[in-house]
């Protein structure tokens, strides 16, 4: 357990010069410990060490690099053609508890609270003629919230973790005085909201400088909605397969009985940031003066790259990114920059879940779904770039704008086109610009890639962490499950539709009867948000908590046939066998900590 509370020198960790997401004043002489509160830009330093640590998820690639996740390609939504994505353990359940990918989020971000409690406990002592009370109080409360959302991402990828509170622990503590065990489930989530509250008091409404992704009030009382709703979910609200998991002294570590006041308490908090932001600090990112279709298109599409719109919540700034290469085709045979690896490849189960142009699911007898094929068709994505009607596979044809703004299918024509080249259009079949007779690695795993969130260019780009539509869908959910007769459901549902372009539930034109019940409108929640937040590292997490990823992320996944040309290719064919256990829930605690702290459980499963 002692690698938790290992200190990291702080001279040392106001050198590193990858200090690169927030203040950008370095010191370049050793410093002592004392120097650092001597001054207002080493002070500033310090705490952009601690913020440096927040995770990358542009860089997912590289599973870990710069804390980055293995969400998307870990989820049923997406695939890594390449195998040394983490992902492709993962989704076999051959990853161990003894694996470094596992350890480090738990380290770093350990490592991180311990470096913000460090600075809370300092700041007031600070030089008071370079820091004034104000700016000591604003900072403070910045390593408070980055304290609570580093426990916070610790949580939803391990479960109930050790809380350490303000005490820091000696880098030369006994063993024995570092044993400490896991705290329940609730109480780590009562901690965490509550410094967020903490926090939220001191804190401005929007960036002091316009200092974009640093600790503001709406960041605090969003992330706190998120961990009250984790909380709420039946993966720790009343789940009995975990009925033994406990502490050494019998201490539950999750709650074995469901309480919708959780529920209750995650909507109220969702409520509590809506009046309060909105819409004038944050609202639903829009494209006004053109035809729906093209607004909601291009509104879907520009609210994830547009830095910091009136959408986003927090993100981490000036960021590394593989988005641009992942994620664009191979192309053989046009332009270098419009050539990429296109192994990000996105499941038929994913293409599957897309709405049609009428806004119901392609399993509704009434949505004109056809499966067999083809149509001379131009989606918005074509028709905005130029392109007329060409011939599309039926089940491409009339979906509603999010899947165009999601998938690149083949025969779709590519986001960026250059002068003077015939327009790229991509071809995953065998012999196409894309496809498997082209690179056996530089290629989709399913005949399919995302194309969500694919920049012009990939230099200084934000990596979104938090939107207002998770807010929004979050709301919708927790609702639902404690009071499902309130009509905030439809009216905040329905702004999600309405934005997307797609018809709403009992109301406007080509209007969708509203579902019938509790049951029909969780599984229209959960519809609306897998495909509102596609990509977005979330799908991941929710068919976790909702605890259906038994179901969801196990057995035979499937795509187009890539081995062959013509008609053949349009088949679909397995993909890929999936594993996922039990255990697969939660990410291990790291076999180290568990043989360190003698008071430290391990994960069911593990």
């Amino acid at each position: 357990m002692r690698n938790i509370y290992t200190i990291t020198l702080v001279a040392g960790a106001l050198l590193l010069g990858s200090c690169k997401k927030y203040l950008n004043v370095v010191p370049t002489d050793v410093l002592t410990t004392s120097d650092i509160w001597n001054s207002k830009d080493n002070v500033e330093a310090y705490l952009a060490n601690i913020y440096s640590t927040l995770p990358d998820e542009l860089e997912q690639r590289y599973t870990g690099s710069n804390n980055s996740g293995v969400w998307e390609a870990s989820s049923d939504d997406a695939k890594y053609n390449w195998g040394f994505n983490y992902s492709n353990q993962m989704n076999l359940s051959t990853w161990a508890n003894t694996d470094g990918t596992v350890e480090q989020y738990w380290q770093n971000y350990y490592q991180a609270i311990r470096n913000a409690t460090d600075f809370m406990n300092n700041i007031d002592g600070a030089n008071p003629n370079e820091l004034t009370p104000a700016l000591k109080t604003e900072l403070k409360a910045e390593a408070r919230a980055l304290r609570a959302l580093f426990y916070w991402f610790l949580v939803r990828q391990y479960g109930p973790v050790v809380i350490l509170g303000d005490n820091l622990i000696s880098a030369d503590a006994s063993t024995a005085s570092v044993a400490l065990p896991r705290s329940p489930m609730d109480s780590c989530i009562s901690f965490i909201a509550g410094q967020f509250d903490s926090a939220y008091a001191d804190l401005p409404v929007v960036p002091t400088n316009a200092q974009y992704g640093r600790m503001v009030q709406g960041v605090c009382k969003a992330y706190k909605a998120e961990a009250l709703l984790y909380d709420a979910s039946p993966l720790f609200n009343g789940n009995t397969d975990w009925s033994s998991f406990k502490n050494a002294d019998g201490t539950p570590l999750v709650s074995q009985t469901v309480s919708v006041a959780k529920w209750a308490a995650a909507a109220q908090a969702c409520k509590d940031f809506i009046t309060q932001f909105v819409p004038g600090t944050y609202r639903l990112f829009t494209e006004t003066g053109l035809d729906t279709p093209t607004s909601a298109y291009l509104a879907c599409k520009d609210v994830i790259l547009q830095d910091w719109n009136v959408e986003w919540i927090f993100a981490t700034t000036n960021c590394a990114s593989y988005m641009r290469y992942d994620r664009t085709p191979k192309h053989v045979g046009f332009p270098s920059d419009q050539q990429g690896g296109g192994a990000f490849g996105v499941t038929q189960t994913m293409v599957d879940a897309y709405f049609m142009a009428n806004g119901r699911p392609i399993t509704d007898p009434q949505s004109g779904y056809v499966n067999s094929g083809f149509s001379p068709y131009a989606s918005v994505s074509d028709e905005i770039l130029g392109f007329g009607p060409h011939n599309t596979f039926n089940q491409w044809v009339n979906r509603e704008p999010r899947f165009y703004v999601g998938v690149t299918y083949d025969s779709a024509y590519w986001l960026y086109q250059d002068v003077g080249y015939p327009s790229i259009q991509t071809a995953f079949q065998y012999s196409g610009n894309s496809g498997r007779s082209q690179s056996t690695s530089d290629v989709s795993p399913t005949g399919y890639v995302c194309r969500k969130d694919v920049a012009p260019s990939d230099d200084n780009r934000s990596g979104l962490l938090l939107r207002l539509a998770n807010i929004f869908l979050d709301y919708v959910e927790a609702l639902n499950e404690s009071n499902p007769s309130d009509p905030d459901i439809l009216k905040y549902l329905n702004q999600i539709r309405a934005r997307a372009g797609v018809p709403q539930y009992g109301t406007g034109s080509n209007a969708l009867p509203v579902p019938a019940g509790q049951d029909a409108m969780r599984t229209a929640i959960h519809q609306e948000r897998r495909v509102e937040l596609a990509f977005e590292n979330v799908r991941y997490f929710d068919t976790r908590r909702w605890k259906i990823a038994t179901q969801t992320d196990a057995g035979l996944f499937y795509g187009m046939n890539m081995n062959l040309d013509g008609p053949g290719f349009y088949y679909k064919v397995p993909t890929e066998q999936r594993v996922f256990r039990p255990r697969d829930y939660l990410f291990p605690i790291p076999n180290n900590e568990v043989l360190k702290d003698p008071l430290m459980v391990q994960n069911p499963g593990w």
